[in-house]
């Protein structure tokens, strides 16, 4: 015999259950929200599914407050199984450790859980094999609906997802030769409004900057934009404009873009020209902006402004003037338009551009 700590005397065998996990509570089902609201389940399953004409007033209200008291809910992909749908939603990314992607996905998860969707996330990390692969999974899991937002991405890659029956919509950048809904910045109005500020601010000699944008649509449109604003501005002054290409990718390759920049800037200064570059996204702005921290020190807007398309975090604290993207919604409208494609609609490819937003600070205040 052993003494308890209450002072009483218990058998030293142990009680098999004494210590066995409580049982998880059971989840309330549809036929147990039937039985409390005093209704069969097909009543239950119309309320669901949002047929609330066809339930009484009284009936609905019971309902209700049925669902209320045992917190009950429905399982989404039980139901979607049922209707032979599974509710999941591809979701290709290039590159997760842009802060693009991530607030993108931000919206995308919302809408997933307005509309009863589960998103698949695949991070492709920029390698364009591991889209091809991650496109060839989503087939295989038999998603409802693609999200594309990838770097080397072709039409024959995506011909299994659509020759499948599988709805795409493609985020930030088009595919040469696909017909898909496409959701993303107005790029040519956002280059336009970055121009426009550089030369209010007196800067008559500006560069572009920006990655490989051969084979990305949005870098194309961009620099395509640039160079249109920066002629047109020509019209009114003397405005000198150039394009820098600088591979994130190649390490080898930033040292001589950087160089050829620091280059420019000299020429500029010796001519008495003020330059600023516009960085085409956040991942070109931050490498830049630690680049001139390196050279000029924390006071190198006085040397150099910088603009950049993307607004994150770490741009406030730098003080980077920034076009903002309203990406949460850019993610969101994607998921729209797929949500209308799956359930059926059927109308013209369509495209939903949305406008920047221009963000001033220190770096063009120089």
């Amino acid at each position: 015999m052993s003494m308890g700590v209450d002072g009483g005397h218990r058998d030293t065998q142990a009680d098999p259950h004494a210590d066995a996990p409580a049982a998880a509570p059971r989840r309330a089902t549809i036929s147990d929200v039937a039985r409390e609201a005093g209704t069969g389940k097909t009543s239950i399953s119309r309320y669901l599914n949002g047929e609330l004409s066809v339930l009484s007033p009284d009936l609905r209200a019971r309902i209700e407050a049925a669902i209320e008291r045992l917190d009950y809910r429905p399982n989404q992909m039980a139901r979607g199984l049922k209707r032979g749908r599974n509710r999941l939603l591809g979701l290709l990314l290039a590159d997760l450790a842009n802060p693009y992607s991530v607030e993108v996905l931000q919206g995308v998860e919302s809408a997933c859980h307005a509309l009863g969707y589960m998103p698949l996330i695949c991070h492709a990390a920029n390698e364009v094999d591991m889209e091809r692969r991650y496109l060839q999974l989503l087939t295989t899991y038999r998603v409802e609906g693609v999200i594309v937002n990838a770097l080397g991405v072709r039409e024959s890659m995506l011909k299994p997802v659509g020759s499948g029956g599988i709805p795409a919509v493609l985020v930030d950048r088009t595919v040469d030769g696909l017909d898909a809904d496409v959701v993303g910045l107005d790029n040519a109005a956002a280059v336009r409004l970055g121009v426009e500020h550089l030369l209010e601010r007196g800067y008559d000699d500006l560069v572009f900057v920006v990655q490989p944008f051969e084979h990305v649509s949005s870098r194309r449109e961009r620099e395509a934009a640039f160079r249109h604003a920066t002629q047109d501005a020509q019209h009114a002054k003397t405005v000198a404009h150039a394009t820098q290409v600088l591979d994130l990718r190649e390490e080898d390759a930033v040292a001589p873009a950087l160089d050829a920049l620091d280059a420019h800037l000299a020429q500029a200064a010796k001519r008495g020209a003020r330059c600023a570059l516009f960085a085409a996204n956040a991942p070109v702005a931050l490498r830049l902006a630690l680049h001139l921290k390196a050279r000029f020190g924390a006071q190198w807007p006085q040397h150099v402004g910088l603009i950049a398309i993307d607004d994150p975090e770490w741009a406030e604290l730098a003080g980077i003037t920034t076009i903002r993207q309203p990406t949460r919604e850019i993610g969101y409208r994607a998921v729209e338009f797929l949500h209308e494609r799956i359930e059926g609609a059927a109308p013209a490819a369509r495209a939903a551009a949305f406008p920047g937003e221009l963000v001033v600070r220190a770096s063009t205040l120089g």
